[in-house]
């Protein structure tokens, strides 16, 4: 009989080494070896292949029409792409205390009439109760299973066969198949292989919660990602009450798609129109605050740029940004100054998106630029103005992608005037709009227009 070894695995990629080493010659992180138990194949069985896993022509197989559960959440729904498909395999991640748990819980209550299991490794059963009678909504079918063995978990999932199967969380299973430590790389690969085999076998939906690390990425090992259908990232600012879940995979639906939630304390509320909550005050005239018309996956949003431009106290100027990328903020100050002649040279800026949210659309640099113009000139920009473009090196202004949503969505809110590049306008159909669009080529036309 061939006798168990022990071979030490990264914790970071899953690289295996006979013997403990410091640095991973994979992905050349540190100190993440650690030791653990391998089992021996077993030999034999037939390799002959059963009749139903025969190969046949592509065009004999029937496609399975397509059978989705609503989860009672639409922004939930929206990022998934209508609902969780039969059979499919969602991993939602995100930082500690972001709401993971609590979106999760909240679904299986919200998902009146159908039959959900809901397996904690992490908590009790009754800080769960205590959690699920602070939230709004109401489920009798939910069934709670406090359990960690994934072979415990699938039988009790087969006797009851649950409409949907949550698992909180993915590094908290172990299998009786290995020895080694729960969360550890070869614990993670082989539990969530067994779920997946059950899932397709059984066409049950599941949900899994993973941690992610300081890095910001999934613990485990990167194959994870790639075994389950849907990766979703849970985000959001904790001193902020919004949160976001996008699409980072899906093999059912479209990745540009997300969802916006308000935590509350009887949980997450869905914000259906998140334009109007990102705007703010819109009745005072205060300079260096425009309205940007940015684009986040697939859904138009309006928000609110903030800028401070002051006089430095110190030699040398401070340059901050929350919510935007810094090294593009540089930038633009660069060509403000090289092109426009703005004194920003020994001048402190200071960019702030509201809401907690992070935009990386190159349609903000329009707004950013107009906000820093306003705050330096001080001179206010109306709260009925919104801008939409991106700017380049030269200090031309550049079109940007989908800009009739952008739009629509400004027209939605009663905004009277949208800044856009001069070439956006050709082959844009201008009577369709009743809200006043102007073309600008170069930043100059832009101050001229804002600093009259």
């Amino acid at each position: 009989m061939a006798k168990s070894k022990t071979i030490f695995v990264c914790q970071s990629c899953g690289a295996q080494s006979p013997k403990w080493v410091g640095k991973c010659a994979s992905c050349g992180t540190w100190n993440t070896y650690a030791e653990e138990l391998q089992q021996p194949k077993v030999r034999g069985g037939s390799l002959a292949p059963s009749a139903a896993h025969l190969p046949k022509p592509i065009h004999e197989w029937q496609a399975t029409p397509e059978s989705r559960i609503s989860s009672g959440l639409q922004e939930f729904d929206r990022v998934l792409g209508g609902g969780f498909l039969a059979g499919s395999l969602v991993l939602l991640g995100g930082e500690p205390g972001i709401g993971k748990s609590t979106l999760s819980l909240q679904a299986a209550l919200s998902m009146a009439g159908r039959k959900v299991l809901y397996v904690s490794g992490e908590e009790s059963g009754p800080q769960i109760s205590s959690r699920a009678n602070r939230l709004s909504h109401r489920n009798p079918d939910c069934q709670l299973l406090t359990e960690t063995q994934v072979e415990s978990i699938l039988r009790h999932t087969d006797a009851l066969r649950p409409d949907l199967l949550i698992v909180d969380s993915v590094q908290t299973l172990h299998t009786e198949l290995l020895d080694a430590a729960p969360g550890s790389v070869s614990q993670i690969r082989e539990t969530t292989a067994q779920i997946m085999r059950f899932a397709k076998r059984s066409g049950v939906p599941v949900l899994l919660i993973g941690h992610i690390t300081k890095d910001g990425t999934i613990a485990g090992p990167k194959v994870l990602e790639h075994m389950v259908d849907v990766v979703l990232q849970f985000e959001g600012d904790r001193h902020h009450v919004f949160r976001i879940v996008r699409a980072q995979k899906n093999r059912f639906g479209s990745t540009s798609e997300m969802g916006i939630f308000e935590m509350q304390g009887q949980g997450l509320k869905e914000v259906s129109n998140p334009s109007a909550l990102l705007l703010g005050n819109r009745d005072q005239r205060l300079s260096g605050t425009v309205t940007a018309i940015t684009l986040d996956g697939a859904r138009p949003l309006l928000l609110e740029t903030q800028a401070l431009v002051s006089s430095a106290v110190y030699g040398t100027p401070q340059r901050s940004a929350t919510g935007f990328d810094l090294r593009r903020l540089h930038m633009l100050l660069a060509v403000l100054e090289k092109r426009c002649g703005f004194p920003l040279a020994s001048k402190d800026v200071f960019l702030n998106l509201t809401g907690g949210i992070r935009i990386d659309d190159p349609a903000m640099d329009l707004a950013v630029v107009a906000a820093i113009m306003s705050s330096g000139a001080d001179v206010p920009v109306s709260s009925r103005v919104a801008f939409a473009a991106e700017v380049g090196l030269t200090g031309e202004i550049r079109s940007v992608s989908r800009i009739e949503p952008r739009l629509r969505e400004a027209e939605k809110l009663g905004f009277e005037q949208v800044f856009v590049a001069h070439d956006q306008l050709q082959g844009l159909d201008l009577k369709g709009f009743k809200i006043q669009i102007s073309g600008l080529k170069r930043i100059g036309h832009l101050e001229q227009a804002l600093i009259k």
